[in-house]
């Protein structure tokens, strides 16, 4: 079972660990038009890594392979995040499968569930939670 980590506990944990690092699992499209999490505070820089291929949106056939050609060992503290906590769920799941056990899901994920209006990213997620971004 992969835990769900609060966007907050996630920020903690990237500038704490020396071995937490964070996998932005969302297209191409997504990371140039919506934003990627800026870890220049925390001396990191987040791992783009697409889970599913867009336009089609079908799986990366390739995902856990390129945690591995990206240097992640079965040491390493992966935290996943994707737009809402669903794509990053199911590549934290893959990774554990592929042999890297500490892995987790950023709840919520970078932008969060629509809110009334129908826009994301102001009711809970990484951007609602005020933590560090970027546009690409």
């Amino acid at each position: 079972m992969v835990d769900n980590v609060p966007p907050g506990a996630t920020w903690e944990a990237l500038k704490s660990d020396p071995q937490a690092q964070l996998v932005d699992v969302r297209t191409d499209a997504e990371w140039n038009f919506v934003g990627v999490p800026d870890l220049a505070p925390a001396g990191k820089q987040a791992v783009l890594l697409s889970w599913q291929v867009y336009p089609a949106m079908a799986r990366n056939d390739a995902f856990e392979a390129q945690l591995t050609k990206a240097g992640f060992t079965p040491e390493h503290k992966i935290y996943f995040i994707c737009r809402s906590g669903v794509r990053s769920l199911a590549a934290a799941e893959a990774a554990r499968a592929a042999g890297f056990p500490h892995v987790y899901n950023v709840a919520d994920g970078f932008e969060g569930p629509p809110d009334r209006e129908g826009h994301r990213g102001r009711t809970a997620g990484w951007k609602a939670d005020g933590l560090p971004w970027r546009q690409k």
